[in-house]
């Protein structure tokens, strides 16, 4: 599809319209070189415009060359080979929960357990914890827009126990109502459950104060940081949390990686959430004891080259620094509001308009023009967009939409990618109104 004149158009507002120069220490442009996949050409030979790490991120060279140099060079499985690689491997696995824990900080390694990504880990705590803790009439506080890993496992739980589900309703512009939080604070829950930053609005939410208020309320807090610990500095225990969850593959990492971090009295108390090998220090025919933590979590072998390759990526991250990452894509925030609504008059966007309140996400509609159709022809420039309703089914009934497109960010992400999807967008309504 040859670019028009309405493309030309685009790029003269956007020259007119361009905000001031980024202010972050991060440097997109140098960062890019360090993921291999957006030097490649897509189908349409064009460059690739990522947009969509919220759904997942793309990995920098150090990401797959650890995975690569472990199956080259020390591939065994850990914690039972007394030879070499085996040892080397153990070393390097333990290592990287060390890291981990430090990225989110956390002091005590032994707290973090791995995950295959966040929908594990939140079902770990709803198997293991809720099914010994939650009985009949007992409440559990969520929020309207969770995704639906931090809800259908408590919904599960709520219909097998007999509890009761409650929810913090959003604001039209897409901040959690607390007055009424804390009305329902008043039922005594036993969790309360809520993301840190909303992967489909880009809210992020107040954990500290929210924590203090169910804390004072006796109830524990878990909070899903999918969307978080890719993109703000997260530190669990200043936090107060009780237990955080976090998938590696939107920081970076593997697909397959993630980690839960929960306070070591409460992984201690719980019982293991899957039987097999590795979580057991003792088994006879008619019982067993459990291993220490954090491996009484983690039966069987583990993704060994995923942890690892988590472990680069959260060096990685660190490296950059979470100030400097949160910097610019506030930036990349507020640029995008600001840009979209002048070249593209009619988009409709959701959720917080104060870049200091939203992460890097922004979804948005074209009127008369279904997200997925906009996520197709954006395709034929190479510009990768989610469509959908981003697993918050529920929210998006909240905001009365079928679905949205959503335009997501990472430290690789540059304002002409911004503009390249405002350009894209232009070309989207030619296809659909002329």
């Amino acid at each position: 599809m040859a670019l028009t004149s309405d493309r030309r158009l685009a790029d003269r507002l956007l020259e007119e319209h361009v905000g001031s120069a980024p202010t972050s220490a991060l440097d997109p442009v140098a960062l890019r070189a360090d993921f291999p996949i957006l030097s490649t050409a897509t189908h349409s030979g064009r460059p690739l415009v990522y947009l969509d790490s919220a759904s997942s991120s793309q990995k920098p060279a150090v990401v797959i060359e650890a995975l690569d140099t472990y199956y080259r060079e020390y591939n065994a499985n850990v914690h039972r080979g007394i030879y070499e690689i085996g040892e080397r491997a153990t070393a390097a696995y333990e290592d990287a929960r060390a890291k981990i824990a430090r990225f989110i900080g956390a002091s005590d390694p032994h707290e973090l357990v791995f995950t295959r990504n966040a929908t594990e880990a939140i079902n770990l705590v709803a198997y293991s914890w809720g099914r010994r803790n939650i009985g009949r009439g007992d409440a559990i506080v969520l929020t309207e827009m969770e995704h639906h890993a931090n809800l259908v496992p408590w919904q599960i739980l709520a219909q097998e126990k007999d509890g009761d589900l409650e929810f913090i309703p959003i604001t039209d512009d897409g901040l959690l109502r607390l007055d009424v939080l804390e009305v329902l604070l008043r039922l005594k829950p036993k969790l309360v459950a809520f993301t840190h930053v909303s992967n489909t609005l880009g809210t992020i939410n107040p954990v500290r104060e929210i924590v203090d208020m169910a804390h004072a309320a006796g109830a524990l807090v878990l909070v899903d940081g999918a969307q978080a610990v890719p993109h703000v500095a997260v530190d669990v225990e200043a936090l107060g949390v009780d237990f955080y969850a976090f998938s590696g593959h939107k920081m970076l990492g593997p697909m397959g990686s993630g980690a839960l971090w929960a306070r070591r009295e409460l992984l201690e108390a719980m019982p293991p959430f899957l039987a097999g090998g590795e979580m057991i220090r003792e088994v006879h025919l008619r019982r067993s004891e459990w291993n220490d933590l954090p491996w009484k979590f983690e039966a069987g072998t583990p993704a060994v080259a995923d942890a690892i390759g988590l472990g680069a990526a959260a060096d990685y991250l660190g490296a950059i620094g979470m100030d400097a990452v949160r910097a610019h894509e506030r930036e990349l925030v507020a640029y995008a509001l600001e840009v979209l609504p002048r070249v593209v008059p009619s988009i409709e966007l959701y959720g917080p308009l104060d870049p200091d309140r939203r992460g890097g996400v922004i979804p948005f509609n074209l009127p008369g023009i279904h997200p997925h159709d906009v996520a197709q022809v954006l395709d034929r420039f190479a510009i990768a967009v989610r469509a959908g309703h981003h697993c918050t089914m529920p929210l998006h009934e909240r905001l009365d939409l079928a679905a949205t497109a959503r335009a997501s960010f990472s430290v690789f992400t540059t304002r002409s990618d911004i503009d390249a999807l405002a350009a894209g967008l232009v070309e989207v309504e030619k296809v659909f109104r002329d």
